[in-house]
């Protein structure tokens, strides 16, 4: 345990540019992930009510 520890503190914690830096990196990551999952479940939960849906029964292309 102590050798997985001590890689972690010297591979990211040890520099505060790189420790910000992986802070920042993860929470845009994260950002991104939750914001792909919360928008497939609300697609796939309103599906065939939403005006990407239904569009065509009321637009007519010409």
């Amino acid at each position: 345990m102590s050798k997985i520890a001590n890689t972690f503190y010297n591979s990211i914690v040890k520099r505060n540019s790189v420790f910000v830096s992986t802070i920042f990196a993860g929470a845009f990551a994260f950002s991104v992930g939750f914001d792909v999952a919360v928008t497939k479940f609300w697609d796939s939960w309103n599906r065939g009510k939403q005006w990407k849906d239904i569009r065509h029964k009321y637009i007519q292309e010409e």
